[in-house]
């Protein structure tokens, strides 16, 4: 599927193996949602907890090799609960990545903000999910800009009485590295955002057994890429991350092991105009 500013390319295969089909330090940005432990056994079979370890380190030892030295890794992963318990094995894949080369640089919090109510004996609703990031050298690209929120109301009370440690940068008293200068925000509109991320979960894509919304890949690659860059989803499923990639004119490559997810997935990107850059968080 080509235009002539865009390449998507879908694969059908095991990703391990379609990994080491991609030439090395080719991808901008690496963003997807493997199976998590003991999930999807109707689609992917499953991965028991004590071997997910095992499983994934051999598919980011390839990660590694095919993104840039400026790339980034983003691993959307949530612990499960086993024997009335959270398992281990997201902490356990954390160190495990970090022994393979990987730093990592920073956890976001994908807060979902409809999530369903529920009931549980020992625990309440799941309402978030952990987006790890990694990379490989502490430089790496960033694009903060492209993700500048509104300031918000608490600036009408907050910036209109400063004291003197607004108007300098006040230094973390826990030794953290974090400083603020609030008075550098008077009479701006825009802002960073933090490390949460407010977004509700997909409820109108069926085809898939487990799908991130549109909004999720979207703020990752207006963040970490530029337009004619290259990102990758091992893990594609119905193919949200290629079809925002494509949207924001980034070429993309997207993997999965199912015949039919990625079928419905090129139906879907096929009918993306070329010219709609823009989806909307």
């Amino acid at each position: 599927m080509n235009s002539p500013e865009v390449q998507t390319t879908l694969v059908i295969g095991d990703c391990l193996e379609e990994l080491k089909k991609l030439e090395a330090k080719t991808v901008n940005l690496i963003v997807t949602s493997p199976p998590y432990a003991d999930q999807r056994t109707g689609t992917y079979g499953g991965i028991k907890p004590d071997k997910y370890v095992e499983w994934f380190t051999p598919i980011a030892a390839e990660l590694k090799r095919v993104l840039k030295d400026d790339g980034t890794f983003i691993l959307n992963i949530k612990e499960r609960v086993a024997n009335g318990e959270r398992h281990t094995y997201v902490i356990e894949l954390i160190q495990a990545l970090r022994e393979q080369g990987w730093l990592w640089t920073e956890e976001f919090i994908w807060h979902k903000k409809n999530s369903h109510p529920g009931k549980w004996p020992n625990r309440f609703r799941d309402s978030w999910e952990r987006l790890l990031q990694f990379n490989l050298d502490r430089k790496f690209a960033m694009y903060q800009e492209a993700v500048m929120v509104p300031i918000g109301d608490w600036s009408k009370t907050r910036l209109k009485n400063l004291s003197e440690t607004d108007k300098r940068r006040d230094n973390s008293k826990v030794g953290s590295g974090f400083g603020k200068n609030i008075s550098n925000w008077v009479g701006r509109d825009m802002v960073y955002p933090s490390n949460v991320l407010y977004l509700a979960p997909e409820s109108g894509n069926k085809n898939h057994s487990a799908v991130f919304p549109e909004s999720l890949p979207e703020w990752f690659i207006k963040l970490f890429t530029k337009e004619g860059d290259l990102v990758l989803d091992p893990f594609v499923g119905s193919g949200t991350t290629s079809a925002v990639a494509k949207q924001l004119k980034r070429n993309s490559i997207g993997i999965d092991l199912m015949q039919e997810y990625i079928d419905y997935a090129k139906e879907r990107i096929e009918k993306i105009d070329d010219k709609q850059l823009s989806i909307g968080l």
